[in-house]
């Protein structure tokens, strides 16, 4: 069956509100942890994750940074707007310099209140390095939902990081109906996070502490880090009756020459994603390289990842030739990274290429996130699912996770 005619319907369960975590585990690495392998579940905690891994692991972090994207302003009369932050607006943006530019930039942004935004600016004081600098913001354009928001302040000259990281707010999921603390900003954050770009947390990530990592190496298993920037998508419910009808959301990834050439070198090995948008980023990896390894002189433009592109492309390479192709392509082009949007769905009749594993939450009903998980392990999420909930495990981005293997 083509993804276009799964039935969303097909893909719940029912979530009770107490089990669903508001608040995260302490320590981090203490969160229950379900592995479910040769079609067996056993439980245990993320502090031991290692001695469940194949001795050929690989794992793959995306490490990505949460940027504080909610921005609060008030109007002449004293009423709070928000001002969410989605996105930089334009095309084929590099996130790392977006972030250093200086005086002004453009987002696509969700408003919050916004008929009571009627002055042609809002604007708030900050202190930034002992500076006092005045942001203001201005609606340019309406795109359906969302807009185009010019953020714009004095002193000209501070990189706009510097400027959202004082003037925001942590960005927490929507079902977390309370706004983020001083704790948030260290726990909605993984330890390895680097690029700011996102709005949501890679939450499998959210697990991992500097214990875990260290054990991985002592028993030499490669841990591997790229970037995705997980938008507010990723919240996105599944609306319509079947997929065909669902437009999935477009995220950013950034990919170095040097994890391409780290991954082709492992690529026999067992590689094991750490959360869907590593899963999302390594098999899209896949499908830029098969398009170049089929068209070699594609132009950069038409590397996007499309939604159905991997059920309806014909031709097909092994892992090993579509990153060379990619590798090859990106040298033949003088660059040493590139930053492409994709919008790949996994969905059960998907032929995974190169993930082997996952290691994830426990994601919403109706969500491409359970999408995603049925298919790396089928109907069996059902029967997983049910255990996680009748043995109190906690759902959702603070909530417990599961390492998933499919069936040989």
């Amino acid at each position: 069956m083509h993804p276009r005619e799964l039935k969303i319907e097909n893909f719940t369960y029912n979530l009770p509100n107490e089990k669903i975590a508001y608040t995260p585990a302490n320590p981090r690495d203490s969160s229950k942890l379900l592995i479910y392998k040769n079609a067996t579940i056993s439980t245990d905690t993320y502090q031991h994750i290692s001695e469940y891994l194949p001795k050929d692991s690989v794992l793959v972090f995306n490490d990505t940074k949460v940027i504080k994207s909610r921005i609060f302003f008030q109007n002449e009369t004293g009423a709070t707007i928000e001002v969410f932050c989605l996105e930089p607006y334009g095309e084929n943006l590099n996130y790392e310099d977006y972030f250093q530019k200086q005086g002004s930039v453009l987002w696509t942004c969700l408003i919050g209140k916004v008929a009571k935004w009627r002055s042609p600016k809002l604007s708030k004081k900050l202190t930034i390095n002992n500076q006092d600098v005045e942001l203001s913001a201005e609606i340019v354009e309406k795109l359906g939902d969302s807009y185009v928001v010019k953020l714009s302040w004095t002193p000209s000259e501070i990189p706009f990081a510097e400027v959202v990281e004082v003037a925001g707010v942590t960005p927490l999921p929507p079902y977390i109906k309370r706004i983020a603390d001083k704790t948030d900003e260290e726990t909605y954050q993984t330890v390895y996070s680097e690029h700011d770009g996102s709005v949501a947390a890679p939450t499998a990530g959210l697990h991992f502490t500097k214990r875990i990592l260290d054990d991985l190496s002592e028993r030499k298993i490669p841990t591997l880090f790229t970037t995705l920037h997980v938008g507010a998508g990723t919240f996105k419910p599944v609306k319509s009756e079947t997929m065909e009808d669902h437009i999935m959301h477009s995220e950013c990834m950034t990919i170095t020459l040097d994890f391409l050439e780290s991954l082709l070198s492992k690529i026999d090995k067992a590689i094991i994603p750490v959360g869907t948008t590593s899963m999302r980023t390594i098999e899209s990896i896949y499908w830029m390289g098969n398009k170049i390894a089929n068209n070699p002189n594609i132009e950069f433009e038409n590397l996007k990842v499309t939604q159905w592109e991997p059920y309806e492309t014909e031709t097909t390479h092994s892992a090993n030739e579509a990153l060379s192709a990619l590798i090859n392509w990106i040298k033949k082009h003088g660059q040493t990274h590139i930053s492409v949007e994709t919008e790949i769905i996994i969905a059960p009749s998907y032929k995974f290429r190169i993930a082997k594993a996952l290691v994830t939450n426990f994601h919403q009903p109706q969500s491409t996130l359970l999408l995603l998980v049925s298919a790396l392990i089928g109907e069996k999420w059902h029967e997983i699912y049910d255990y996680a909930l009748e043995n109190d495990f906690r759902f959702l981005s603070y909530g417990d996770g599961s390492l998933l293997f499919p069936q040989d």
